[in-house]
């Protein structure tokens, strides 16, 4: 078995990587991964640089990973500050480091692209043994699959919270809101209702519908956002329009527009068979509860529609547990070469995984279902 290390995605065979993917989750397909190399989304100033995994027997892509060289911690939304922070304190370097993650994108799946379980394993031994060669502080895998979890071990674990819908079979939208306890569902017939009376109506656009005005209306809001908290937008105009093009039965948009046709905002999302991915959001006018509506309601109608099983809109935010998204486990598997580290990580982790057990059964306490309300 040989394991070679790659500087751009387009250097493995399409078809190959995508053969090893379990399912039809977008965000581990070539087309997505090569698309943000292609059209400069991954660059080393940003602290991203392609070091992605194929392991072969003989000729035959048999495991892979998306793997990155990192320079920061930008992008990763599993927060490593303070990890960097020590080790600068005593002179050693942290970066670079090892990342298997999906970047930009806080969504969970396979890290290891691989068959079953012990070629899962290769992987992992694989990446901690460049690791070793590349003489790095630490590897780490990053909103890893529940059924990826044995191949990490040894590494250390780590989890935190996300809210994700869950579709329990409901016909329509008027029957998830019958599940939800009173003052949940009255609070959301508010919130709708205050977008409706301002005159703004949603159009749910699939990709292969949008047209070049639509992908650069997306865009323009999706910079609104970065530009309006000061944060740096990674992702091009032209991955925009390379995600229609190559993928456009994975892209949806929630495109608001006045009475008049003026569109006001926009929310892109990307799905598989059975889950919707919410990602970018911007507005370029302030309406009460269109953020909500764009987000979160246009999702969950569309996940009914289509008889999607789960919808996941992002990182953090517990002001989605009153919109019907419940607490999820999250975890992530950090190797730390240097044992005096690796120890003080793991103590500080099993004290964060003591907090982290006790919010989840806080927020479960304000489920917004009638059935778990209280539990």
């Amino acid at each position: 078995m040989l394991a070679t290390f790659h500087r751009r995605l387009d250097e493995i065979d399409a078809a190959a990587w995508d053969a090893l993917r379990p399912d039809d989750n977008p965000f581990l397909a070539h087309a997505f991964l090569a698309g943000l190399e292609r059209h400069g989304c991954i660059l080393p100033r940003l602290g991203w640089q392609p070091h992605h995994l194929a392991l072969r027997d003989g000729e035959r892509l048999v495991a892979a990973a998306p793997l990155y060289l990192k320079g920061n911690s930008h992008g990763e939304f599993v927060f490593d500050w303070s990890w960097a922070d020590a080790y600068e304190r005593h002179g050693v370097d942290y970066y670079p480091k090892l990342l298997a993650a999906v970047p930009y994108s806080p969504v969970t799946g396979p890290r290891l692209l691989a068959p079953d379980g012990a070629a899962q394993a290769l992987a992992a031994r694989a990446i901690r043994d460049e690791c070793a060669r590349l003489k790095l502080s630490s590897a780490h895998a990053n909103f890893v699959a529940d059924d990826q979890v044995d191949a990490f071990a040894g590494w250390l674990p780590r989890y935190d919270w996300q809210f994700h819908w869950r579709n329990r079979g409901w016909r329509d939208f008027g029957e998830f809101l019958d599940a939800l306890t009173a003052k949940k569902r009255k609070n959301i017939r508010q919130e709708r209702a205050l977008v409706a009376r301002a005159g703004v109506a949603l159009e749910r656009v699939r990709g292969d519908a949008m047209s070049a005005g639509d992908v650069d209306f997306v865009y323009a809001c999706y910079r609104a956002t970065f530009d309006d908290k000061g944060n740096y937008p990674a992702l091009t105009r032209a991955f925009f329009g390379h995600l229609v093009d190559a993928m456009p039965r994975n892209v949806m948009a929630a495109i608001a527009r006045t009475a008049d046709g003026e569109r006001v905002a926009a929310a892109l999302f990307l799905h598989s068979s059975t889950t919707l991915y919410g990602r970018y959001w911007g507005a370029f006018a302030n309406v009460p509860g269109l953020h909500f509506e764009a987000c979160y309601y246009q999702g969950i109608e569309y996940c009914l529609e289509l008889g999607l099983a789960r919808f996941e809109p992002g990182a953090q935010g517990e002001h989605k547990l009153a919109r019907g998204f419940l607490p999820r486990r999250m975890r992530s598997f950090h190797h730390i070469a240097d044992a005096r580290f690796r120890d003080a990580i793991a103590h500080a982790l099993a004290l964060e995984a003591r907090h982290r057990d006790a919010d989840g059964e806080e927020l479960m306490r304000h489920s917004p279902y009638r059935d778990e309300a209280g539990a």
